[in-house]
Formats: C-alpha cells, sequence, structure tokens
C-alpha cells in the first residue's frame, strides 16, 4: 500500500487521462472501474486489475472487502477525498476506484456458429444508454452484444458504472459496421428494430437461433446499410403519442422478447 498526497503524481495523471480520453484508454488498453460493488464484480469476473485507488475512511468502512481487493490487485494507493474527487467520475464517490486491463471476449463469439441468442447495436452514442442495454443484456441471458465501431467506448466510465458489472461478464465484440457482421454470418436470422408499421409486431416472431436484433441509434435509428442487410424488419407496437422509445427502452423490451 502506497500513500499519494500529490495531484501532480503520474499515477493521478494518468488516471485522469483515462477517466476524460477514449483515445487514452484505447492507446493504453486501460480503463476505469469506480464504485466499491463495481470494482467488486471486476475481481470476481477475473478482470486483471492493475491498480486500487482507495481513500482512507473507505478502507476501514468496507475494511474486508478492501483487502481482497488490495490483495488481487497489482498495487493500491490511498488517497485523500480531494484526490480521489479529481480522479473520480462521479458526483458522490465511494472512495473505491480501478484502472483495469482492456477485456478481450472475441473468442467468446464462436457461439454464434452454433447457436445462441445476440443483440447488435449500430451507432448508439449514449454512455448512459449503452450501460443500461448492457445490464439488460446480461441479466436476461443474451448470448453476447455487437457493437458498431461508432457507437460511443464500452469502456467509458459511465459505460462501465451503468451496466453494474456486466461488462465484466457479457461476451461483446466490436465490429467496423452492423452490416458487415451480418454480412460475414450469413447463419443468423437478422431483425433490424424500425418504426414501421409494416413491419412485423415483435410479439408475433419467433426468434430462433442462432439470431439477431439490431437496435440503431437514439436519433437516427438503423442505418439503411444495415437495415438492408437484416432479415427482417420488427417494430415494438405502441398505442400512446410518442414516435418511437428510447433506445435503452427498446433494447430491453426486444430482449425480454427474444428470451422469453
Amino acid at each position: 500500500m502506497l500513500i499519494i498526497s500529490s495531484k501532480d503524481n503520474q499515477n493521478i495523471k494518468n488516471t485522469v487521462k483515462l477517466k476524460k480520453s477514449a483515445k487514452y484508454r484505447k492507446q493504453s488498453g486501460l480503463f476505469l472501474a469506480e464504485g466499491l460493488r463495481v470494482c467488486f464484480d471486476a475481481m470476481l469476473s477475473g478482470a486483471k486489475i492493475e491498480t486500487l485507488f482507495v481513500t482512507e475512511n473507505a478502507s476501514q468502512k468496507h475494511f474486508e472487502k478492501y483487502n481482497q481487493l488490495s490483495e488481487y490487485a497489482g498495487k493500491t494507493f490511498v488517497v485523500t477525498p480531494e484526490l480521489f474527487s479529481i480522479i473520480s467520475d462521479t458526483q458522490t464517490p465511494q472512495g473505491f476506484l480501478c484502472v483495469i486491463k482492456a477485456l478481450d471476449k472475441t473468442k467468446q463469439f464462436d457461439t454464434i456458429k452454433n447457436g445462441g441468442k445476440f443483440l447488435a447495436l449500430d451507432n448508439v452514442q449514449d454512455p448512459n444508454n449503452l450501460g443500461t442495454i448492457l445490464r439488460s443484456a446480461e441479466a436476461f441471458g443474451i448470448s453476447g452484444v455487437v457493437m458498431s465501431s461508432d457507437c460511443c467506448d464500452i469502456y467509458s466510465p459511465k459505460v462501465v458504472r451503468g451496466s453494474m458489472g456486466a461488462v465484466f461478464r457479457l461476451p461483446f465484440i466490436i465490429y467496423p459496421t452492423i452490416a458487415q457482421f451480418l454480412n460475414d454470418n450469413p447463419a443468423l436470422n437478422s431483425y433490424a428494430a424500425v418504426v414501421d408499421s409494416k413491419a412485423q409486431s415483435i410479439t408475433d416472431i419467433c426468434f430462433t437461433e442462432p439470431c439477431v436484433a439490431v437496435v440503431g441509434n437514439e436519433g437516427n435509428g438503423l442505418k439503411d446499410e444495415t437495415i438492408i442487410a437484416c432479415n427482417n424488419k420488427i417494430t415494438i407496437p405502441m398505442k400512446g403519442k410518442a414516435e418511437s422509445l428510447n433506445a435503452s427502452t427498446a433494447a430491453s423490451i426486444i430482449i425480454w422478447e427474444m428470451i422469453r
């Protein structure tokens, strides 16, 4: 255990960069997880925790879990509440933050050849939406999530925190485009989620494996090339006056219908 008392410490500076910059997260192959539960989930899931930052008060309040995390992490730094607020991405920090090595989930997607029910995300931009979608996907048992490269960064602190640990447990892969993914996996029964009265109602669909449902951008929906690459168009029937649903809400409904 080491103590850091200066904001000019290089470990603090690097952690701030990881918090703010998706480019730096990609270059370094590292990302942040904040909060006791999320950090503990990372450990239980076997993620490689390179550094643990903790305040003295948090380490005393959660002594047993702090000891487990500290023993598991490559190194541990105790910082003041003021320093922790600099590296934290929350308004009310819990005093636990981990620097974690990026996850490699690519091999898990070999299951596509043998079956499974997948969710694909086309240019989803809101980190809160992505975190919620990952949480729902893991909770209901989706086989994996495919993301286009123009989705927001899955390693954004908001995504990691919002996923409530799902990012550590759920297989995912990032593809240049969802259209390319679909073209590379023609055996998948693919369903484009659209707002279209001519599309099939999701309640009338029998999602047979292997299959993938595709959800689009919050404002613009699916790209034309993505819709063309899909075998089917599906829609969520609505009785109210809303033109569409929030991306995470739509995804959660689709996931439920796929799995039930």
